[in-house]
């Protein structure tokens, strides 16, 4: 079996310029917050089929969940782009964000039609509590399952506050790095990072803040925009790419305001495409390539 590498998910640049359309609840959750309240499960579906259209192929890669419409979009996208599939079975109250995670076995059973696919994705949600050691048996049961299936892993942590840590105790920025030195040397083929300083303050606290955790890093990495305001995320990706980022993958910091929208093809063409290009200029030319990392 041939080692993939990430050139099935990179620009020719060797930088990496990803579409995440993988949200199920939370994203259920967006529309009723735009006024089109509890909205059913083929809202969802047809709204990332949509995304898929206008943004993903103009991306290197395109990531979505197995629940709403990934085999639609996997024969919409046709192999012209990298195709990410999330790999994580999320634990989640309707309103609430995901409170753990655990591997999906329907994605990873041997069964599961993988054709098509470049990539797993696993979301970990981290913190400093007594299940630390536990997410970094996860992560490595993921990594080896996607090696084992022949596709490139992305471990994407996101950290949280413990229950019981004190405010005085927790800085995020702090705790995204220490994630970073626990997890990242565990070698999945790219690590997804929040954005240090949530991609806000002063620009040279920002570099300081992404030059520290370039640092903590082993291997290719991108940022997310999770927790990043829509108008500082094109900016918080030019830093961490000057840092040594090798690009991003977002959702919402492209089309998070076109959900609940009347007219989301216009939309998305209209808006969240010029924002798209935008960053792929910018990775292009300012992102380490992957192969450097």
């Amino acid at each position: 079996m041939t080692t993939p590498t990430l050139t099935a998910i990179a620009r020719p640049s060797g930088a990496l310029a990803m579409v995440a359309m993988d949200q199920r609840e939370s994203l259920r959750t967006m529309f009723a917050d735009a006024g089109s309240g509890r909205v059913g499960d083929q809202v969802l579906v047809d709204f990332k089929l949509a995304v898929a259209d206008a943004l993903g192929t103009r991306g290197s890669g395109f990531l979505i969940d197995r629940q709403f419409g990934h085999d639609h979009a996997r024969d919409l996208l046709d192999g012209r782009t990298g195709f990410i599939l999330a790999a994580d079975a999320l634990t989640q109250e309707p309103g609430g964000p995901v409170e753990e995670t655990e591997l999906d076995d329907v994605v990873l059973a041997p069964d599961f039609d993988l054709t098509g696919v470049d990539a797993l994705k696993l979301l970990i949600i981290w913190r400093r509590d007594g299940k630390r050691e536990a997410r970094v048996r996860l992560a490595e049961r993921f990594i080896a399952a996607a090696a084992e299936r022949g596709v490139l892993s992305v471990l994407e942590p996101v950290v949280r506050q413990a229950p019981g840590e004190l405010d005085a105790d927790w800085d995020q920025t702090a705790a995204i790095r220490e994630a970073a030195r626990e997890l990242s040397p565990l070698r999945p083929s790219l690590y997804k990072v929040q954005v240090p300083l949530a991609g806000a303050g002063e620009p040279a606290a920002l570099r300081t803040a992404c030059d520290d955790l370039a640092r903590d890093i082993t291997g290719p990495w991108v940022v997310l925009s999770q927790g990043v305001a829509l108008h500082d995320f094109h900016d918080a990706v030019a830093t961490a790419c000057a840092a040594g980022a090798s690009g991003f993958l977002a959702g919402r910091a492209l089309w998070s305001d076109v959900v609940g929208t009347d007219d989301v093809a216009t939309r998305l063409r209209e808006v969240s495409v010029p924002r798209l290009e935008r960053l792929i200029e910018t990775v292009d030319t300012t992102a380490r390539p992957w192969t450097e990392a």
